[in-house]
């Protein structure tokens, strides 16, 4: 049976949680009953004194969600055609998230390309799954350790963050080598 991730799993420094967050498996419940999963191969950390955070000028409407509790869903629309899934970290007033640019479908005949707009598209989420408790059971959005990437086995790569244009050298990109579904493997490592 995977073992859904705790509060306290979350309510970490980012930078802690960011690497640890690889391998695990993403489920969401449709309404429909039908299931999509993934597993996370490529992240980003974003924290509160992050000029790229979308948390570093203040609380808005928009991102109160990164100031409660960890373990939370944050979700937002791009260029106007992506959204992009983000867990909350850090404990309640420090703002803080994971990003997620890449998953590993486990239906080897699916080909959903890369990156957070089309991670995002194929498991449906939207606005609508905005500030979900991933740590609640019974949440349509939860992660779990049980994964095909038994016991961390597998290498990670850290480079500088991607698709940004502030704190662009920030090296708060992970990602497990191995997978073909990373967004863009850097040549150079930090």
């Amino acid at each position: 049976m995977p073992k859904l991730l705790k509060r306290s799993f979350f309510e970490r420094n980012t930078i802690d949680v960011a690497p640890e967050l690889l391998g695990k498996k993403i489920l969401l419940r449709q309404r429909n009953k039908k299931e999509k999963s993934g597993i996370i191969v490529e992240i980003e950390a974003y924290t509160h004194d992050d000029p790229a955070c979308h948390a570093a000028r203040g609380k808005t409407p928009r991102n109160e969600v990164m100031f409660g509790p960890g373990g939370y869903s944050y979700v937002y629309f791009i260029y106007g055609m992506y959204h992009c899934l983000n867990f909350v970290t850090e404990k309640e007033n420090i703002p803080g998230a994971v990003l997620i640019r890449a998953i590993e479908i486990t239906e080897e005949e699916l080909q959903i390309g890369n990156g957070p707009g089309k991670l995002c598209k194929y498991l449906n989420i939207t606005k609508s799954h905005n500030k979900l408790d991933c740590c609640n059971e019974d949440s349509p959005l939860t992660i779990t350790n049980n994964s095909h990437y038994k016991s961390n086995n597998f290498s990670i790569a850290q480079t500088k963050r991607i698709g940004i244009s502030k704190a662009v050298n920030y090296p708060w990109r992970w990602y497990i080598k191995e997978s073909p579904s990373v967004s863009k493997v850097s040549k150079k490592r930090v």
